[in-house]
């Protein structure tokens, strides 16, 4: 199996009906598709009766093909949104997406449809496995998209549906698409009473819904076809032990308190106002961007690993959120990134990646030479990009706040959650988290002329944009109470690095008026960061000591009551940002997960109790 997804080869009718070879079966049926898809899928589900006063409604879909289905639910969301605040989440599965252009081709059957179309359009993604994450907060729709073999991301998405759209390709042409185990996912991932929908009324499909907990009744079809699906939630299942804290029920959170104005801080409550909520930022700083945020330029490019693993998976994931949710914003440059290996043992690593390349080829390609090319990637400036994303947040600076993280209180002001996204703060807070200290130093100055923009890395990197020259980074650990400082011996070690890359600029490094600049990265021992609900450490020892004789986990997380992290960055912080923020404000905000089950679990701070018992240091 390679990493990129194999897009479909398609056929078109004469009467521009797209068909997919190797299947052997159509999109949707020639003229009426957009008329099948109200019939069979909203009215078979009771749309829109069901979301009415509903102030968030979730659509589970297997199979989004051309997008019909999720651009006809939008379509009628948008008439009949029970209030301006109300939000419609569509998550759906694919494992063949089309390519943008054929996608293109065929939504263009439907001209009723065309504003909504170019707008999905403009974000239709590659094909690249993963979770890809948008929202249109104007109309309060979301669209995840989980792509990838459905056996591989149904039972690893996090969320419950209210109702399904099960539109496959006919089972008879498409198994996998309805194989039993995917009526047990649907049931897992339901609300009590949830309405399922489908054309097909094969024999096989009635009997696994009915297996899965579904009543399955027949109805009169659409069109050509006699009759169709609709089946009902009437058995759920019992819950899995939540031992993350992943997915238990919360009351929405409206009034959301941030700690920390650097990039976890400022992307949390971006994200978190695009789903209606209020956040409110906290930081001893005069000012956002300071900190590990207040270089004046940093960058944007994937950390990529030669094997397919959920981690490498969700680094991609990462970088693919970061770079659309920067797009278009202040501060913000595309660029191409050469990356040249460090030694042998790189080199060796880069071409086994390209010769299974996680990202296609207007992304990733081999450098003459040996090294990767990484295009549209981005020279970010925090200045000017961190305060374009707390635009109409409110902020508080100046001054450290009063925390009371058991009351939910800063200042004396109760909120409905708590965010620490204040970097190494968070480890004086919580000390068990054992977040270390890397003191990391940029050098910087301004060349004589305008440069177009310009990234090199190798281990260090270089960049330049207008008269802007910067390069870096180190990454030396300290201890976590130190102040920043910056140092000759750092200033030597980025010159060496610069040296070794030799930038066309190499000599504006040399000069006399060189700057620097000196923070503390908060980082993990596993390299990942710390993004999810913060667990209760003494209560949560408590419940699961049994793993220290070797029992399995086997319960919910005590947490403490809506206390949320989104530090242990690194020096990766402007890409791990955004990614971190569409979690939270998911989670917050009772909408599906942006992410799969397995990365979520690689990113909870949970998961540092629960290794610590597995190997009774805890």
């Amino acid at each position: 199996m390679t990493r990129l997804l194999t897009q479909p080869e398609i056929d078109w009718k004469d009467d521009g009906t797209p068909v997919a070879r190797a299947a052997g079966d159509v999109y949707f049926t020639a003229g009426d598709g957009l008329g099948e898809t109200r019939a069979v899928f909203l009215a078979g589900c009771g749309l829109p009766e069901a979301w009415n006063g509903r102030e968030t409604f979730t659509i589970g879909e297997t199979g989004f093909g051309t997008g019909l289905n999720f651009l006809a639910a939008w379509d009628l969301w948008r008439q009949t949104r029970p209030s301006p605040t109300a939000y419609l989440h569509f998550v759906s599965y694919e494992g063949f997406p089309l390519a943008k252009d054929d996608a293109e081709r065929a939504l263009s059957a439907w001209p009723e449809l065309a504003d909504l179309s170019e707008r999905l359009i403009a974000v239709w993604p590659g094909p690249v496995r993963g979770v890809r994450h948008f929202i249109w907060p104007e109309d309060g729709v979301t669209l995840t998209l989980h792509l990838a073999d459905i056996a591989e991301s149904f039972p690893d998405s996090v969320y419950h549906a209210d109702a399904w759209f099960l539109d496959g390709f006919s089972p008879a042409k498409n198994e996998a698409m309805w194989a039993p185990d995917l009526f047990k996912w649907a049931s897992e991932r339901s609300v009590p009473g949830a309405p399922a929908a489908t054309f097909t009324v094969a024999g096989a499909v009635r009997r696994g819904l009915a297996d899965a907990g579904f009543s399955v009744a027949k109805a009169p079809g659409h069109g050509r076809k006699r009759e169709r699906l609709e089946a009902r939630l009437a058995t759920p299942p019992a819950p899995e032990p939540d031992i993350f804290g992943l997915n238990r029920p919360l009351p929405r959170a409206n009034r959301v308190a941030i700690l920390g104005a650097g990039i976890a801080g400022a992307s949390a409550a971006h994200a978190l106002q695009q789903l209606g909520a209020e956040p409110v930022i906290f930081d001893p700083a005069d000012g956002p961007a300071s900190g590990g945020s207040g270089n004046p330029m940093g960058l944007v490019m994937p950390r990529l690993d030669a094997g397919d693993t959920a981690q490498a998976r969700l680094l991609v994931d990462a970088y693919l959120a970061a770079r659309h949710a920067y797009q278009g914003r202040p501060g913000v440059t595309e660029t191409d990134i050469r990356q040249v290996p460090k030694d042998d043992a790189e080199t060796a690593r880069f071409e086994k990646l390209l010769a299974d390349p996680p990202l296609p080829l207007e992304d990733l390609e081999a450098l003459t030479g040996g090294g990767l090319l990484h295009k549209r990637a981005l020279i970010v400036e925090p200045a000017k990009l961190i305060p374009s994303l707390l635009e109409g947040v409110k902020q508080h600076y100046g001054a450290a706040p009063d925390v009371d993280l058991a009351a939910r209180t800063v200042n004396g002001a109760e909120f409905d959650a708590i965010i620490l996204a204040n970097g190494m703060a968070a480890g004086s807070m919580l000390p068990w988290l054992e977040l270390e200290a890397r003191m990391g130093q940029v050098d910087f100055t301004e060349g004589p002329a305008d440069a177009a923009p310009f990234a090199m890395a190798s281990g260090t990197y270089a960049l330049a944009l207008g008269r802007k020259r910067l390069w870096g980074a180190t990454f030396d650990k300290v201890t976590p109470d130190v102040a920043p400082f910056t140092s000759e011996a750092a200033r030597a070690e980025n010159l060496r690095g610069v040296e070794t890359l030799s930038p066309y600029w190499v000599r504006d490094a040399r000069g006399e008026n060189i700057a620097s600049r000196a923070s503390l990265r908060a980082t993990t021992t596993d390299r990942l960061p710390l993004i999810g609900a913060v667990p209760d450490h003494n209560a949560f020892l408590d419940a699961f000591a049994g793993m220290r004789k070797g029992r399995h986990a086997d319960a919910d997380a005590p947490l403490l009551d809506r206390v949320f992290i989104s530090s242990g960055f690194g020096a990766r912080g402007f890409t791990w940002g955004p990614w971190a923020g569409s979690i939270l404000a998911a989670r917050l905000c009772g909408a599906p997960a942006p992410a799969s089950r397995s990365a979520l679990e690689a990113v909870a701070p949970a998961r540092l109790l629960l290794r610590a018992l597995k190997r009774g240091r805890a």
